[in-house]
Parts: structure tokens; C-alpha cells; sequence
């Protein structure tokens, strides 16, 4: 019989025949004190093997178990075998006495082994700055957009399906084009609902500004293009507003414009509705009320019917069955004189949506400021 060695392996010894394979009488230990003495030997060889165990090599401890406690060739079977059976029965009180201490050691220190074994392997990879395989699986939290993002994506997608297409430009502007070319002189009262952040420039350099709407990229583009003209112009836009549930030093506008031979306030009231059944539902009504922008004349304010009440009237449209939208109107034949464009020959409308209204509306958000303050839990509720 194979005799176990180091780490599991097996060696044969010299004699054809290991100590085990061979009765008690042929090993010539008939007194106790002999058989003592051979028992002594196994259980040494069996901790000198076990000291050699890597410790965390599940497999060698294995192989150490099968070979010392295996029912069929086992070290402890063959001792049953050989040394106990053949046994006289004065000798059999010795051996079996001997050979359950011998069996009890083994079992235990083998016990010790697996669990420090298997502490070892769990504490490894972690101890070695490794990975650990056998831990369970960590589940990455996907981003999305956000909603400010989606909204504007929604805006866009719909005035791109009726012919507009989608123009930005720089958040730096001079007065010019913010102001001036839009009908908006220096010293206009209008100016004064559009103050904003100036830049601190060197002294002789041109004046530059924030932009206060997206409306100046509207000029860049009949300057450098004939009409036709169908433009949305999305992004950030400031102004020196106090921070409220409403308000915002910084916020998002889609500002559209279409210019070309006979554009009727008709064409410009299609336009309208077609956009606000798109975004808010084909069972949402809109009406024009007469107002006043600078740029645009005639000028109205666009209102939907409430969504929350379908126009009887309710918290949220504060009883009045509508909710402001947007403003919007013709184009002020003024505006063209900037361009050099025919005003007698042309005509057109032009529109500012609020990109935040939009989504506070969708999404029935009550603070402005919910957008800004970048809360996850606020934010996961618009995957």
C-alpha cells in the first residue's frame, strides 16, 4: 500500500510493503510498549505531513483526507485491517485504544486545516488587493438624462417634424445682437426685465455680455442666410433674477423663428397649436392673448388649457382653467432693417419657450430649483 508524503503525494517505501500493509506480528511489536512505539511513528509521520499543507491549498487538504481517512485504502482502514483485526485479545485492548486516539487526531487536525484553508481563501484575494471571485456581484447604477435634457430633446424632435431645424450658438454676446438688433435700444424700458452679467474686460475692449435669450443666434442666421428661414435656437440663457421656485440666475429657452414670403399670423397660430397637442396631448386647447414684445408686433402670450383640470379650474391654473406658456408674435418689421431684409416682401413669426416651464409642467414639478441641485434620488425618478 502507497504510504502517504508531502502535500498529498505518494511514495512507496524501499520494502514492497508500507508499515500499515503488515500485521503487528511481522513488525514484531507484540508488547504494548512496541505498539505504543509504531503508533507513535504513524501519528508523526501524519503531523509532518500536514505541516507541509500550503494554507490555503483546498486541494492537497484533499488529498491528505482521502489518503488517511479513505474508507477503502485509507491509512486508518489498513491499521483496522492489519494491526487490529489479526490482534490477540490482549493486544487488541492496546490497538484499538491507540488506534481511536489516532483516528480522533487526525479527524481534528484535518478539521483545523479546512477551516483555516477556507479563511485563507476568502481573506486573500481582498488581503492581496486582488479581486475576490467568490464575492457576489456589484450592480452598476446606469445615468440617464436629464430632465431638462430629455424635455429640450422633446422640443426640438417636434418643430424638426414641421420643417425647422435645430441652430446654437455662443453664450457670449455683444449688446448688439442681444439687444439692439432685436429692437431693443439702449435706454428701452424693456432692457429692464432683461438685466444680466456683464464681462469685466479689459478697458477699450468691446462690450460682452450673457445673453439674456437665445434670439441673438436668430440674427446671426438671416445675416448669413436668405430666406427662407426655419430655425428652433436651444440653450443656456441668464439673468440677474433671484433664485425662487420660479426663478433662476441661469436657465434653458427654445426660440424659434420662420421667415419667408407671405407667413400669415394664421400660419403662425397652426404652428402653435400643432406644438403645444404634440407636447401636451391632442386634447389640450390654446388661446392667444394680446401683449407686448419688443421684437415682435402683433406679440401674444400663449396659453394652454390645464392639464391638471382640463380647464374647470383648479390650484395649479389658480382657478382660471389656463396656464401661461410662452410668448410669441410676428416679427417686427423693424427687425429686418438689421438683416437687410425686404420688410415690404417678407414676413414671419418668432417664439420663446421656456425649457424648465416645459418640464415643471410635463412632469408636474412645483421648484425650479430642483433642477440645479443635482439630488439623485429627484433625478432616478425620470429613467
Amino acid at each position: 500500500m502507497p504510504w502517504p508524503g508531502a502535500a498529498g503525494t505518494l511514495f512507496l517505501m524501499t520494502d514492497e510493503r508500507t508499515p500499515v500493509e503488515r500485521t503487528l506480528a511481522e513488525l514484531g511489536a507484540t508488547s504494548p510498549e512496541a505498539i505504543a512505539a509504531r503508533f507513535a511513528e504513524v501519528r508523526a509521520r501524519f503531523d509532518a505531513e500536514t505541516a507541509r499543507l500550503a494554507p490555503c491549498d483546498l486541494a492537497a487538504w484533499t488529498a491528505v483526507r482521502n489518503a488517511w481517512l479513505g474508507r477503502a485504502s485509507g491509512v486508518i482502514t489498513a491499521i483496522g485491517d492489519n494491526w487490529l483485526k489479526p490482534a490477540t485479545p490482549e493486544q487488541k485492548r492496546v490497538v484499538g485504544k491507540s488506534l481511536n486516539g489516532l483516528k480522533a487526531h487526525v479527524e481534528r487536525t484535518l478539521e483545523e486545516l479546512r477551516a483555516r484553508a477556507e479563511a485563507a481563501g476568502d481573506a486573500g484575494p481582498a488581503a492581496a488587493g486582488g479581486s475576490d471571485l467568490s464575492l457576489p456581484g456589484v450592480r452598476r447604477a446606469l445615468g440617464t438624462r436629464h430632465p431638462i435634457r430629455q424635455t429640450r430633446e422633446e422640443l426640438e424632435r417636434i418643430f424638426r417634424s414641421i420643417g425647422f431645424s435645430v441652430v446654437e450658438g455662443p453664450e457670449i454676446e455683444t449688446p448688439y445682437y442681444n439687444f439692439e438688433a432685436l429692437n431693443i435700444p439702449e435706454h428701452h424700458p424693456a432692457r429692464d426685465t432683461m438685466d444680466t452679467f456683464y464681462l469685466s474686460l479689459p478697458k477699450g475692449s468691446p462690450e460682452l455680455l450673457l445673453r439674456t435669450h437665445t434670439s441673438p443666434m436668430q440674427i446671426h442666421t438671416m445675416e448669413r442666410q436668405q430666406p427662407p428661414v426655419r430655425i428652433v435656437v436651444p440653450g443656456r440663457v441668464y439673468r440677474r433674477d433671484n433664485p425662487d421656485s420660479t426663478h433662476s440666475f441661469a436657465f434653458h429657452q427654445i426660440e424659434g423663428l420662420a421667415v419667408d414670403t407671405d407667413i400669415t399670423f394664421c400660419e403662425f397660430k397652426g404652428t402653435v397649436e400643432y406644438f403645444v397637442r404634440e407636447f401636451l396631448g391632442p386634447k389640450t386647447r390654446t388661446r392667444l392673448r394680446p401683449s407686448y414684445f419688443p421684437f415682435t408686433e402683433p406679440s401674444a402670450e400663449v396659453d394652454a388649457s390645464c392639464f391638471a383640470c382640463d380647464g374647470r379650474g383648479c390650484r395649479i391654473c389658480k382657478h382660471a382653467g389656463w396656464i401661461e406658456l410662452f410668448g410669441a408674435g410676428m416679427v417686427d418689421p423693424a427687425v429686418y432693417g438689421f438683416v437687410n431684409y425686404d420688410a415690404k416682401r417678407l414676413s414671419g413669426f418668432a417664439f420663446g419657450i421656456g425649457v424648465e416651464r416645459m418640464a415643471m409642467m410635463r412632469y408636474g414639478i412645483s421648484d425650479i430649483q430642483l433642477f440645479y441641485q443635482n439630488d439623485v434620488r429627484f433625478l432616478r425618478q425620470f429613467e
